[in-house]
């Protein structure tokens, strides 16, 4: 039982810096050529692929993207589901 809250608690540590990571992938779009830099294009191979899940759906209103919004929207649903599987679980 202490394994599984211990897992969930480091789970639950990276998805709070993806989050981070994903915000910070998203002020970046302020800046000209931060995309290009060194910093840049590390955080593209790390946030691109799970951005490119909601890039699909049509979250672009008035020439803002909304996916960075729906994606940290969607780890942090599935974060509150595996904490009430948890616990669920537990008791």
């Amino acid at each position: 039982m202490n394994l599984l809250i211990t897992l969930f608690y480091y789970l639950n540590r990276l998805v709070y810096l993806y989050t981070i990571l994903l915000v910070v992938y998203a002020l970046m779009s302020w800046f000209p050529g931060a995309y290009q830099s060194k910093f840049g294009q590390l955080l593209g191979r790390i946030c691109e692929p799970f951005l490119n899940l909601f890039r699909r759906l049509p979250l672009q209103f008035g020439g803002i993207d909304f996916s960075i919004m729906a994606a940290i929207l969607a780890l942090n649903i599935a974060m509150e589901v595996l904490q009430k599987i948890l616990i669920n679980f537990i008791y």
